[in-house]
């Protein structure tokens, strides 16, 4: 693959302007066949690239583990002994069914099982002498596992048909009065959980999620409660988008908000940790861009405004274009970077630190070929 390199512009510096900077540049003690004139440019120091950023997103709060409940059987309900609200047990009764149809069959089961238990016995009696075959045994004792079967059915089923409560929780939701007829598995109950507590889950863009992970510190304002802040920490980030919203799931673990109802919407700020943030530069300080790298010139970070410093070429990664201005990466804090000037440099080079508007009152005539911005848009060769 060809490699895009953007050229340093032609410049036509006039005899007068070429003095001045000649004079700018001067030292006492170099002979003058050895000067040279350091060029005037201007810098950007760039902020700390390991810092905290933050990601903000709107959400609802409630219990972590939101619990449908149902009846195994349909059937006629007859008791609710819970309302919605209402705080619950593990192994509390919440409803139930009208038993008569399933303790019928439960009976019923019983019945079968005791006779293909006799008949069972019956016929290991006959084998023992002979009489019944070792076919006509095994088939009593199939016969016997079955009814066995049925009647552990007929069991569960009237287990199942009486609601208890899977774990402590609040009832979020009642469904159903005496008298409701429902179907199997329709839900009736939705009980929050409090094993695994409460939190606010919320939907992050791509960009988002990929920062955010599992034990970041966040902060929740709910709009229910302006005047008060709750603590949390980021518990699950989800690893599959929505796939109506294309937002991924997060959930942030609200401390000290068990008093909440469910429901309320909050407003949650994460703070990512350890995450490389992007400097943005002007896109002239870039040069010899090839794809998603750049060279850039940097200046020693400890000299005092004025004095003569030397450029040095550092190599960056250009991460994405904002209109005039390049997201990079690649250098350290706080790293002093020519941002005027740049492409009038040469590795070693004496530079002067000056201010912009400095700068445009001495800035020479000059012919550019091609912008570097322009170069860096299209990625094509500058002729």
């Amino acid at each position: 693959m060809p490699r895009h390199l953007l050229q340093r512009p032609t410049i036509l510096v006039s005899a007068g302007a070429l003095g001045l900077l000649t004079a700018c540049g001067s030292e006492p003690d170099t002979p003058p066949e050895l000067r040279m004139a350091p060029v005037p440019v201007t810098v950007a120091t760039l902020t700390d690239s390991d810092s905290t950023a933050s990601v903000v997103a709107t959400g609802r709060f409630g219990s972590r583990d939101e619990i449908p409940l149902g009846f195994k059987m349909g059937g006629v309900v007859t008791r609710v002994l819970v309302d919605e609200g209402a705080t619950v047990q593990r192994g509390q009764v919440l409803a139930m069914l009208d038993l008569r149809e399933i303790d019928a069959a439960v009976a019923k089961a019983q019945v079968a099982a005791d006779k293909a238990q006799r008949d069972q016995a019956r016929v290991q009696r006959l084998a023992a002498d002979s009489v019944a075959t070792l076919a006509q045994a095994q088939d009593a004792q199939s016969a016997l596992d079955a009814a066995r079967a049925d009647l552990s059915s007929a069991r569960m089923n009237r287990e199942y048909a009486i609601i208890t409560a899977p774990e402590t929780g609040t009832v979020l939701q009642r469904l159903i009065t005496p008298g409701t007829t429902v179907g199997p598995g329709t839900p009736v109950f939705m009980l929050g959980g409090s094993r695994r507590g409460r939190v606010l889950r919320a939907g992050l863009p791509d960009r988002d999620a990929l920062r955010v992970r599992v034990g970041d510190n966040a902060t929740v304002h709910f709009n229910a409660l302006p005047d008060r802040q709750f603590s949390g920490k980021v518990v699950l980030v989800g690893r599959s988008a929505d796939p109506r919203t294309g937002t991924y799931p997060v959930e942030v673990a609200v401390l000290k908000a068990e008093a909440l109802p469910s429901g309320l919407v909050g407003q949650l700020t994460i703070a990512v940790r350890g995450v490389l943030l992007s400097s943005l530069l002007p896109v002239d300080a870039l040069l010899e861009a090839d794809r998603d790298s750049a060279t850039v010139y940097t200046v020693s970070s400890d000299s005092a405004p004025g004095a003569s410093l030397t450029a040095h070429p550092q190599r960056v990664q250009v991460t994405r274009l904002e209109g005039d201005r390049a997201a990079i990466s690649g250098l350290p804090a706080n790293a002093r970077v020519i941002t005027r000037g740049a492409a009038y440099v040469t590795p070693g080079a004496p530079v002067r630190v000056i201010t912009s508007a400095t700068l445009d009152s001495m800035t020479p005539a000059r012919s550019v070929t091609r912008s570097p911005a322009l170069a860096l848009r299209t990625g094509g060769m500058v002729p």
